[in-house]
């Protein structure tokens, strides 16, 4: 009985450590990037290694609350893009998504209020989707101080980024913004 349990155990273990186990299992995500938002807690992130997705960083809704937000964000310096219009794109693939997922960047100036803002919101992508190229597109005011861009995932399921890319664009390029959903009054209501 005894060797019985040793080598099911040592079979165990060999799957668990077989190539194909370990190329299951994702991979932390780089030290640039981290989980912000109202639940961070409540998600998971890394870079998946399964086939359909290899490489690409996740953001996953592991509470499995539908009224959980959270975004994979990186921080960078504003210093070499002050004035400068810029766009950061990515692919975008999204499974069993509840609320929405989408791009996101921001601009904050040196007390760390936001100066520039865009969040998808008003281009969600939802439920389970194929990849997809997204952008984002805003102005850096001579104020910047930080950029932070990356992914939000709003409710249960798990959106993957890849390929991503950070670049300069022309004037010409429509910078990103969400409207308010009324027109606000140019003069005031008394």
């Amino acid at each position: 009985m005894k060797m019985h349990a040793l080598l099911a155990a040592a079979v165990a273990l060999a799957i668990a450590h077989s190539p194909a186990a370990l190329a299951a299992a994702p991979e932390p995500l780089p030290p640039a990037w981290v989980i912000t938002g109202l639940s961070p807690q409540k998600f998971a992130a890394g870079i998946d290694q399964d086939l359909g997705v290899k490489g690409a960083k996740f953001l996953r809704n592991t509470a499995e609350d539908p009224k959980a937000w959270a975004a994979l964000a990186q921080p960078i310096s504003a210093r070499n893009y002050v004035g400068q219009r810029i766009r950061f794109r990515a692919m975008v693939k999204t499974q069993d998504v509840s609320g929405w997922a989408g791009l996101w960047m921001r601009v904050d100036n040196r007390a760390g209020r936001s100066i520039a803002f865009y969040n998808s919101a008003d281009k969600p992508i939802k439920g389970s989707t194929d990849w997809q190229e997204r952008s984002v597109v805003l102005d850096v005011p001579p104020d910047g101080a930080t950029i932070v861009f990356g992914v939000i995932n709003n409710g249960k399921g798990q959106v993957w980024i890849d390929r991503l890319g950070f670049e300069q664009v022309g004037q010409d390029v429509p910078v990103d913004s969400l409207q308010p959903a009324q027109p606000l009054p140019t003069v005031p209501v008394l």
